[in-house]
């Protein structure tokens, strides 16, 4: 029996400019994940064009699920990554600036989840990323634990600016990282519209992060924060 075939995305253009922090926000089902997978080269079965930032440069992507190999220490498990440009690359301050220097020797099943979601940052941010893709990369963490992560990115995303897209269904979390939201409708999807933060992210305190996210949330999703 043949299966039924699903659009997922009826019409979706936008941009990320170079070296800005973007993030895909919508419904759940909505082909945010899809698009990541057509500008991975994952998913070829749609008709557009997909523009990358440098033609020849690396992408960078960090899933849901960590995606470690559990008998390769976290040192071993980012450097698998580096291409032969980068071999013996200095990754002492990228695995200090995540909270990883004690745990360069361990291995995968002896870190809490929160820990390999670092380490997949480490590994995705150590091969200097043309662009770089996270798809809910904070998903199933406590808000504490989830709190520290988007900080810890904010900071190794700070050090090195590389074009960035992220997909969440948390809109505090587009507002506190995001330079431009993309908003899609449900499935098949469309761009119902785009929020630009301009704020210096230095000056996106709670106050303001719960203003502007009433602010976004009233524009573009009829009220509900997400």
């Amino acid at each position: 029996m043949e299966g039924t075939l699903l659009s997922a995305i009826d019409e979706i253009a936008f941009e990320v400019p170079p070296g800005r922090f973007a993030t895909l926000f919508g419904p759940s089902g909505c082909g945010k994940t899809t698009t990541l997978r057509i500008i991975l080269g994952l998913d070829t079965d749609f008709s557009g064009h997909v523009h990358l930032p440098d033609e020849n440069g690396r992408i960078a992507a960090v899933f849901q699920e960590p995606r470690l190999l559990p008998w390769r220490t976290v040192e071993e498990n980012v450097r698998l990554a580096l291409p032969s440009a980068l071999e013996g690359k200095d990754l002492d301050a990228l695995f200090e600036t995540l909270g990883l220097g004690e745990m360069r020797g361990r291995y995968p099943g002896e870190l809490s989840l929160g820990l390999a979601r670092r380490v997949a940052l480490a590994r995705a941010f150590a091969t200097e990323p043309s662009l770089i893709l996270l798809d809910e990369p904070f998903v199933s963490l406590d808000e504490e634990t989830a709190t520290r992560l988007r900080a810890l990115l904010t900071q190794v995303w700070s050090a090195r600016p590389t074009t960035a897209l992220m997909v969440t269904h948390n809109l505090r979390e587009a507002v506190e990282l995001s330079d431009r939201i993309v908003f899609l409708t449900e499935r098949p999807s469309r761009v119902r519209g785009v929020a630009e933060i301009d704020t210096p992210r230095a000056e996106r305190d709670a106050e303001w992060r719960e203003a502007t996210v009433a602010a976004v949330a009233e524009r573009f999703v009829g009220g509900a924060a997400g």
